[in-house]
């Protein structure tokens, strides 16, 4: 089998320049080493697939999000004829966004980081190669598998950071104020109150809002809090989980908004869209109304879309190319006509607010996000 040498090598010119600080990280960090197995969605659910071959090793040296556990079941633990279903809980995040959040932190080479999301261990050993030592990395993770097994995988390529199992969301193995900069590779809805304690007065964390694409960059104040900006740029990560698996999903209440009438029927302003790929929607979306999930589907020009939260309330609808839908919705909420209200800003104000918000975080966490005369509180 060819050397990961020259796969790591092509991945290396392909997400950044031979001039980057971040070309040699990449470039002598074997991905296969920290990713050896990893699921793929198939029709059967998620299917199996190893870097033990030239294919493989294709695979795994290729800039995008490697899948490596579906609820509690890791990819390293698997067989070949296993197939689960659920919600992915951890993976090794394609390379180039792994990048992108230290460059927006403004990472130095004698910075102390707080990496939050250790997964594989792949991003913390390119941290680990950009920094002048490993010894300024503290990596968490929740999960106590993962933690074992990227310090091991670590240390078989000589590199020794503090690698630690914790809630992140909680009290963190690090002195108050010593840490330089936070990256966090797992998303949060309100910075937790331990990150802004770790931080020195002025130095600056990198995270992304839990249910959007939204990524926060804020430097510490001398009071306690921070303040920022949501930058231009685009990312998503899994959300911040406190245990083995996230909480059961909504396929019920889904099935429910795709058979019933529910108790209004309206006809929509706008034409059927599908929200989870419409990034800036889903998040301005996610910012008035957390944790909506959604399902979309095309039969020939026929849009249908569902949406359900866990409060009870559902929505469905359904319509034909770029003509107006039927809604059908129930619950607490409408939520279908939360939508349209975030898209009608959108058509009023030329483009969504959040994108580019100001942030200000509140020493305890609570976070406000404000752009001339709009602002939300999350």
């Amino acid at each position: 089998m060819t050397s990961w040498h020259p796969y790591a090598e092509a991945l290396a010119n392909e997400v950044t320049h031979r001039a980057s600080r971040w070309h040699t990280p990449i470039a002598v960090t074997p991905r296969d080493h920290f990713v050896p197995r990893w699921w793929e969605r198939s029709e059967d659910g998620w299917t199996l697939h190893t870097s033990g071959s030239d294919i493989g090793r294709r695979g795994v040296y290729t800039d995008r999000s490697l899948v490596t556990r579906v609820g509690p079941y890791h990819a390293d633990h698997a067989k070949p004829e296993d197939h689960p279903r659920g919600r992915p809980t951890s993976s090794s995040t394609l390379p180039r966004l792994v990048i992108d959040m230290h460059r927006h932190a403004y990472l130095d080479e004698a910075d102390s980081l707080l990496y939050v999301g250790t997964g594989t261990g792949y991003g913390t050993a390119l941290a680990c190669r950009y920094l002048a030592s490993p010894e300024q990395i503290t990596s968490v993770d929740v999960d106590p598998y993962l933690v074992e097994t990227a310090r091991d995988r670590l240390a078989k390529v000589d590199l020794f950071p503090r690698v630690e199992t914790v809630d992140a969301t909680g009290p963190l193995p690090v002195a108050p104020g010593s840490v330089d900069r936070i990256v966090a590779t797992t998303s949060v809805r309100t910075i937790p109150q331990s990150w802004l304690d770790a931080l020195c007065v002025g130095g600056r964390l990198v995270t992304t809002i839990a249910g959007t694409s939204l990524l926060v960059t804020a430097e510490k104040s001398p009071d306690g809090g921070a303040t920022g900006r949501v930058e231009w740029s685009r990312a998503g990560f899994m959300e911040a989980r406190h245990g083995d698996d996230y909480p059961p999903g909504l396929d019920v209440l889904l099935g429910v908004a795709g058979a019933e009438d529910g108790e209004s029927i309206t006809t929509g302003p706008y034409p059927v869209v599908d929200v989870a790929n419409a990034w800036d929607l889903d998040s301005m979306l996610s910012i008035m109304a957390p944790g909506i999930v959604h399902e979309y589907r095309e039969t020939g020009d026929r849009r249908t879309a569902l949406m359900a939260h866990s409060d009870g309330s559902w929505a469905r609808a359904v319509g034909t190319g770029s003509e107006r839908p039927t809604v059908h919705q129930a619950g607490p909420r409408r939520l279908w006509d939360l939508l349209d209200r975030a898209r009608a800003l959108w058509l009023t104000e030329g483009e969504l607010p959040v994108r580019g918000a100001q942030v200000f975080i509140k020493p305890d966490g609570r976070t406000i996000l404000a752009r001339g005369r709009w602002h939300a509180y999350l």
